[in-house]
């Protein structure tokens, strides 16, 4: 610690620290949210998703990439293999190529790969070697491809190199039983490639198998999803499909602003989703996993806020130096779904001031506010905007203007949802560049009704209980005015 005492340096430790984007006038964001926002995606260079899928010999692991092949049928969709880059045998290893190790690291041209690949992830068409088993030789033609949305990699040792795992969004490891590996081998290389059956065996006791316990086995921990069963196991691929697809929305958006934030999807997250956006889930299990889901976007909300650092005494004697949380914050909720969010931010942040904005919706697009209560001192405060869905961005825009006349600095503002359709993230972040959105998934759009789909329907009646299926109920609790959440 040197000559300074602990008192000295959380002095000196108390600047803030945050970040911010540049900011336009008021009146020229608002013109441009009238601006097509199409020629800023169409002229963003889309980097591919980059899928690789691990597995030993015979695992299943063509079966299940052609199976999120098939189901990513509207994506443009490329699979790039690991044996079209074994290295051409000499003379001398022809003569012994039933001693030649294919299942040795060694054994492929990596480096080429690796420029295969940062071609096709910059958007450049590139040449796969053709390479053939018989001659044991690149021929020709190479396989001409071009770029796409999304490249499966697959290979018994793609995930052994860091430089190939770090060029992946998504890592799966086919998990087969040995002796159905070994079946499936035998029956692949006697029927294909005419060999006999005893020449198979040898080769599987001899490097087969020693490769799969010293290269491949131990990259299984670098996966993000282990597919037991291969290609046999639908429910597994189904999931990976859907989870494909939400991120690929997100992969654009988030490239496009880089002031959206999506939380990690996890499948424990994805469980939630799908438990809340059922018609049929009650509205018991309905709250409890959305509570859930609304804790783990607030907590991620709260890591955007400034911090200043500070040291603290340990019981043991010990210096730790952390971070002291933001004092100066309040919650605004968008009534009536926003209020559904504000017990995890009262969860999170004890004695927490929270203000409310009511929006009245006429028609489509017309928004009028009709009531708001806000800190006094809220201009000095970070806000925490709270509305589960963003759909239009049309009573976002509204709550965000009334925040911005209040006082409260722009880059102060942090808007909190559970789900957001496409549309509003363009009109909210082009209006206003320098808040900051955090959602748990980004949605495929708005229907002509101006819906979020897939959506969860009407959150706030469904969390409130007041859906239209029980007309007792809706009647009590209806309204006399329409509220909108967008």
């Amino acid at each position: 610690m040197g000559s300074k005492s602990v008192v000295d340096l959380m002095e000196a430790s108390s600047g803030a620290h945050f970040s911010g984007f540049h900011m336009d006038t008021l009146k020229q964001r608002i013109k441009e949210i009238d601006t097509s926002t199409t020629s800023a995606t169409e002229n963003m260079h889309k980097q591919p998703f980059v899928i690789g899928v691990a597995g030993g010999a015979a695992s299943g692991k063509t079966t299940v990439c052609d199976m999120i092949i098939q189901q990513l049928h509207d994506q443009r969709v490329v699979l790039v293999n690991q044996d079209s880059f074994y290295h051409d045998l000499t003379e001398e290893e022809l003569t012994q190529v039933y001693d030649y190790n294919f299942d040795h690291p060694d054994a492929f041209d990596t480096k080429q790969l690796l420029r295969i690949m940062e071609k096709l992830k910059h958007g450049q068409a590139v040449d796969i070697p053709n390479y053939d088993f018989k001659s044991y030789k690149n021929v020709f033609p190479a396989r001409r491809v071009n770029p796409s949305d999304v490249i499966l990699l697959e290979g018994i040792l793609i995930f052994h190199d860091p430089r190939v795992r770090e060029l992946m969004n998504m890592k799966i490891f086919v998990d087969t039983d040995a002796d159905v590996r070994l079946a499936r081998r035998i029956r692949r290389d006697t029927v294909e490639k005419g060999r006999d059956v005893g020449a198979v065996l040898d080769q599987y006791s001899k490097f087969v198998k020693p490769a799969f316990d010293d290269f491949i086995l131990p990259t299984k921990k670098y996966a993000d999803i282990i597919i037991p069963r291969g290609g046999d196991n639908h429910v597994a691929i189904d999931l990976i499909v859907q989870h494909i697809c939400t991120k690929l929305g997100q992969h654009d958006l988030c490239k496009i602003y880089p002031n959206l934030y999506v939380i990690q999807s996890t499948f424990q997250i994805r469980g939630m989703h799908t438990l809340i956006r059922d018609s049929q889930t009650t509205k018991h299990d309905f709250v409890f996993y959305s509570d859930r889901l609304i804790r783990l976007v607030v907590e991620h909300g709260l890591g955007h806020l400034p911090f200043t650092e500070k040291q603290v005494i340990t019981p043991t004697g010990s210096v730790y130096t952390g971070v002291d949380f933001c004092k100066r914050l309040c919650g605004v909720s968008i009534i009536r779904s926003g209020e559904s969010m504000e017990n995890a931010l009262r969860a999170c942040c004890k004695g927490i001031k929270i203000g409310k904005i009511l929006i009245h919706r006429e028609g489509d697009n017309g928004q009028q506010l009709i009531y708001e209560k806000l800190p006094m001192d809220i201009s000095e405060r970070h806000v925490l905007l709270l509305d589960p869905i963003l759909g239009t961005g049309n009573s976002a825009i509204q709550a965000i203007s009334l925040l911005l006349k209040k006082g409260v600095p722009e880059s102060n503002i942090i808007f909190l949802n559970l789900i957001s359709a496409p549309q509003g993230v363009h009109a909210v972040c082009k209006c206003f560049p320098r808040i900051k959105i955090v959602t748990s998934e980004i949605e495929i759009g708005l229907n002509k009704d101006f819906r979020v789909i897939p959506g969860m329907g009407e959150f706030g009646d469904r969390y409130f209980g007041t859906d239209d299926d029980d007309p007792q109920v809706a009647a009590a609790a209806a309204p006399s005015q329409q509220f909108h959440q967008g």
